[in-house]
Parts: C-alpha cells; structure tokens; sequence
C-alpha cells in the first residue's frame, strides 16, 4: 500500500492490521506522554483496541475519507499520522499527529508532516490543510510554525480533557502558500 519516504532513517506507510502489536506497545510505553494531549490512550486497553482503529482507519482510506500511517524511524515505529477527513468539496483536510515518547526531539515529526502537506497538495490536489493543536502543547504548536503555517484562530473550550477543558490552537496553509514557499526554497 501507500508508503513515502521521508528521509534516510524514515518513511511513513499507511497502518495495517499487521501492525497492531507493534502500534499497541508503542502507545502503551509512551501513554502517559501522549495522553497529557489527546484522549485514544485512555481507550487503548488491549491489542484489539489498536487493532479496531487500524480498521476504522482502512474503511476511512477505502472510502476516500482520509486515512492513519505509521511513521517508522530506522524500522521502528515511531508514531502515528493522519488525514482526518477530507472535505473535497471544499479541497480541505487537517493533519493529526503524535510520537513515542523515545523518539521525540529528532525532527521527525516536523519531516513526516512536510511529507503529508506535499502530498496534499501534489498528489490529493487539496487547496488547504489545517492542523490543529492544544494551546499549551507548544511542542505540537511548533510543528506547523515551522512548516509555515498561519495561526488562524484559538478556539476555546474546545474540548476536554482529564477534567479541564483545553483550548485549541488552528493552523492553516493554502496550497498557494506552500508552492510560493517551495520556490523560495
């Protein structure tokens, strides 16, 4: 299947019910990271909950609605990746992300997500992706600050979390954006 090469140490391939147990221990010895952020580890109990949403993603890319991949870095998986949905009517998509915990700090988030926005416009033909982050995940925030990305809006109380609600920070780039940076480049 879908499989792009990011850089020398890695590439990302879309998940597949082979991964499952790989995915599953990754999520699991990098929990309590990902969870200060996002709500799936609380739901990831067992091997057949990363296994469930490996499938709902499948069904997502069958059906041309966005998809999840794996990042792999030197044939480990490193994290994870994805469209979101994809409104094409309106040529949009958001990217979501998140990494294990040992593989923070390399730039390989910031490569994978250059490789999703290229394909993004070049290959979906998408005019705008957006990637949205919690407020205080500055981390997450600097990706698409790298990337070029216009901080568009904050939108408060979007969602809660471990009993607080978290702000949550957009971010967009129009595919024109992204080709005048690609020229400059």
């Amino acid at each position: 299947m879908y499989k792009a090469i990011v850089n020398d140490d890695s590439y990302i391939s879309i998940l597949e019910d082979r991964h499952a147990n790989e995915l599953f221990h990754l999520i699991d010895s990098s929990r309590e990271s990902i969870r200060q952020w996002l709500q799936f580890p609380d739901l990831t109990h067992k091997v057949e909950d990363t296994r469930a949403f490996i499938s709902r993603s499948l069904k997502r890319f069958a059906n041309n609605d966005g998809y999840w991949a794996g990042i792999w870095y030197k044939e480990q998986i490193a994290g994870a990746i994805g469209f979101l949905g994809i409104d094409w009517e309106a040529g949009r998509t958001e990217i979501g992300y998140w990494l294990g915990t040992q593989f923070e700090g390399k730039g390989l988030m910031t490569a994978a997500c250059r490789t999703f926005v290229a394909h993004a416009f070049h290959d979906l033909r998408l005019r705008k992706v957006e990637i949205g982050a919690a407020a205080g995940n500055i981390k997450s925030r600097a990706i698409p600050e790298r990337l070029g990305f216009t901080q568009e809006g904050i939108i408060r109380n979007y969602e809660r979390l471990h009993d607080q609600y978290l702000d949550r920070v957009i971010y967009g780039l129009t595919q024109q954006e992204w080709l005048d940076q690609q020229a400059m480049s």
